[in-house]
């Protein structure tokens, strides 16, 4: 008979022993899986652990930790019977957490959640473990910060336990890719390929349980580490290497490894890897792995990962350029993130400036403190145009009637704008609450029911606190929910004020006549609204409405704390959701019809909306208070190449972005793809596999996007500079 540990080793391991706590049986199950499962190296030859069984019952991922799936726990016992009796067992315990998370959602949520206004928690989100703690110290090391902590807490000795399970997972897998490693040098007949399995199989006599001696120890330790964490986010990788690079003299090798390396990221879809940076007292922190890996960069072409910069007050030049000249290759990498606005608004919410200047970025964009947080990544979203829908309808869902909001008043007896606008807030206010209500619900039941104890050795606060990562472990835990339809919303409010309270050209009740209609037989409404002044061409009172808008989101967020014990903070990174978005919300008084795609997919004007030039677009972006967003708060131009790749246009490019980062702008991502090229993909797709764009906080490949996201990037105003 087949032993259950090689059939599926999480599964029994977890089960090994259930009268323990559920977070130390986590532990005993990724220690199990360890030994028991296959390794095997990428075609880069690097190590690569897929830490998902092979019958797919159950496996480990970034964000959700320990999963197992009941259809193919059921399938695994029709193909072993002799274990079926303890399968079916096994799936009736594993659905506590299934059918808790059923009953989260209150009625009133449950609607919201539906139309679209809203989500709040839901999935497990990204994360910056600092992999720098194995790389240069070693599993013995966090050993050894257990030992000094676990008599603090006698009562969560279980938690210390799990840890020391996943350490212990961490050396054995290190030991089975020494001895694979010279198991494959021995079949190797060519002489690199035999020399570099040789070399990895020194460098795994040292690590994982101590620091690394070079960059390829370095790199075998961060690899075990970071495949087994499900390739997720590096981080700070320029940081934490940089040691190990300075102790290798071979450069060649240096850039070997590297080559390898953006391989398997690629082929994995790794997710934000951030460079250079200023430390508390503003020293530039580039080094010379920065510049490697720009390198890198533009040598491969790939969208992934995603790669972030930091520029601050003493960026040098030579980085600048490196910056335009790897732009210039149209991977909309890097994106700039501005360290004097992060920092500032990282120390609004209490984190002192030696941590604030240590943060980077995780998924697309969301920020994070390394090794030192849960900031919760996308906790949630409030979409905006839904909150302004629900004021014009009084809480009711205009895309099917449902009463789904609260009762803000009848809008066509409004006498003023400013009655009209405080609906919207109301609106505003109710859905955001809930929003964070929904997270926080879905935070608690998570820190309860699916621990994380690999992040929790490698994220500072947990083993000092003795708590999990995702309850309340890090030293810091605030929550990150985004807002979307901005310019949307922004130039809605602002056509209603102009054209029925100021002007007094049409009624609150004809305009309420007509969005009902969906402009239809309201032609002439339709053309005044619709061309109505916008956001993103410096126009004052559009881009203070707007600014008002945004303030108001953050205020109410801030108001709110995190189950996991900080305060919820926002930005605004829409993925690839605008479209969908845009598709979920009526018609509104900016123009747009019923179910239209097209929506503002970042923090700058609807696409096409923009008509004044880049100057005019920041100048109004720069009305928000960056400082205020703690989350990715994502600024997107075009750039035709033509233009881009000269070096008169890239020098202007440098100086649009530093103007930009001198008036108080947070982040800049850029979009270097010629006008022809978009449309010709749009038709001949297979023409046109490597064409890659920006699409809110990441970079994809444009004939990957779906038809209405695609007209999203068509429709962005092209900048010229």
């Amino acid at each position: 008979m087949i032993d259950l540990a090689r059939i599926d080793p999480f599964l029994y391991g977890y089960f090994s022993d259930e009268t323990l706590e559920h977070g130390e049986r986590v532990g005993l199950a990724l220690l199990y899986a360890t030994k028991n499962i296959e390794i095997k190296f990428s075609r880069q030859l690097l190590p690569e652990t897929s830490f998902e069984t092979k019958y797919g019952s159950s496996g480990y991922s970034p964000s959700e930790g320990l999963w197992f799936s009941d259809e193919n726990i059921k399938k695994l016992a029709e193909k072993f019977p002799e274990y079926r009796e303890t399968l079916h067992r096994y799936i009736s315990e594993l659905n506590v957490f299934r059918s808790k998370a059923r009953r989260l959602y209150s009625e009133t949520t449950e609607a919201l959640n539906r139309s679209g206004a809203e989500w709040g928690g839901g999935w497990g989100g990204h994360s910056n473990p600092d992999y720098g703690r194995i790389v240069n110290f070693g599993t013995d090391h966090i050993r050894s910060i257990i030992n000094e902590n676990r008599d603090k807490h006698p009562d969560d000795a279980w938690f210390y336990r799990s840890c020391s399970y996943v350490l212990e997972a961490i050396d054995i897998l290190g030991e089975r890719y020494r001895k694979a490693a010279l198991e494959m040098a021995k079949k190797r007949e060519n002489s690199d390929d035999k020399s570099f399995f040789l070399r990895m199989a020194k460098a795994f006599e040292t690590v994982p349980k101590k620091g690394a001696y070079d960059f390829m120890s370095a790199m075998c330790s961060f690899m075990l580490v970071f495949a087994l964490d499900g390739s997720d986010s590096p981080g700070r990788f320029d940081q934490y290497m940089y040691p190990a690079y300075l102790k290798t003299e071979n450069k060649e090798e240096i850039n070997n490894l590297l080559d390898r390396l953006w391989d398997y990221f690629h082929d994995h879809r790794s997710w934000n890897l951030c460079i250079s940076g200023s430390d508390e007292y503003w020293n530039d922190e580039t080094n010379e792995l920065t510049y490697d890996i720009l390198a890198m960069v533009r040598k491969k072409g790939y969208n992934t990962p995603n790669l972030t910069c930091r520029i601050h007050r003493n960026t040098t030049e030579k980085l600048w350029n490196a910056i335009a000249d790897t732009l210039a290759t149209g991977t909309g990498l890097p994106a700039l993130y501005n360290d004097d606005v992060v920092c500032v608004a990282l120390e609004k919410i209490g984190i002192p400036p030696e941590d604030s200047h240590d943060y980077c970025m995780n998924g697309c964009n969301q920020i994070d403190i390394l090794g030192k947080s849960h900031m919760g990544l996308e906790d949630g979203e409030v979409i905006l145009t839904k909150c302004l829908e629900f004021a014009l309808h009084n809480g009711i869902d205009a895309m099917n009637g449902e009463q789904v909001s609260v009762k803000t008043g009848d809008p066509r007896t409004f006498t003023t704008y400013e009655r009209f606008e405080r609906a919207f807030m109301e609106q505003l206010e109710f859905v955001t609450y809930n929003s964070c209500i929904s997270a926080n619900d879905w935070q608690h039941l998570r820190g309860l029911f699916q621990p994380h104890p690999l992040r929790s050795c490698l994220i500072e606060g947990c083993l000092e606190k003795g708590r999990d990562y995702r309850n309340g472990g890090p030293i810091y835990n605030h929550g990150q929910i985004l807002a979307e339809g901005i310019a949307d919303t922004g130039d809605s409010l602002y056509a209603v004020k102009k054209l029925v309270f100021d002007e007094k050209k049409y009624t609150m009740s004809q305009l309420i006549d007509a969005l009902i209609a969906n402009f239809e037989g309201y032609e002439q409404l339709h053309h005044d609204f619709k061309n109505c002044e916008k956001f993103g061409n410096d126009i004052e009172a559009v881009d203070q409405i707007t600014a008002r808008v945004l303030g108001r989101f953050f205020t109410v967020l801030k108001r709110n704390n995190t189950y996991r014990g900080g305060i919820f903070t926002g930005g605004c990174s829409t993925y690839n959701r605008a479209a969908g978005y845009g598709e979920q919300t009526a018609a509104l008084p900016n123009g747009k019809l019923k179910g239209e795609p097209l929506l503002a997919d970042s923090i700058a004007a609807t696409p096409g909306r923009d008509t004044s030039g880049p100057t005019a677009q920041i100048k109004s972006v720069l009305n928000y208070n960056h400082t205020d967003a703690c989350s990715g708060f994502v600024f997107q131009n075009k750039f035709e190449k033509k233009m881009f790749c000269s070096e008169k246009g890239k020098a202007s490019f440098i100086a649009l972005a530093k103007t930009y980062f001198a008036g108080g702008g947070q982040q800049y991502t850029v979009t270097v793809v010629s006008p022809e090229d978009l449309l010709d993909a749009k038709e001949h797709p297979e023409n046109h596999r490597n064409l890659i764009v920006r699409v809110g906080g990441y970079s994809d490949y444009f004939i990957n996007l779906d038809a209405e996201l695609q007209k999203n990037v068509i429709e962005r105003t092209f900048m010229n500079i």
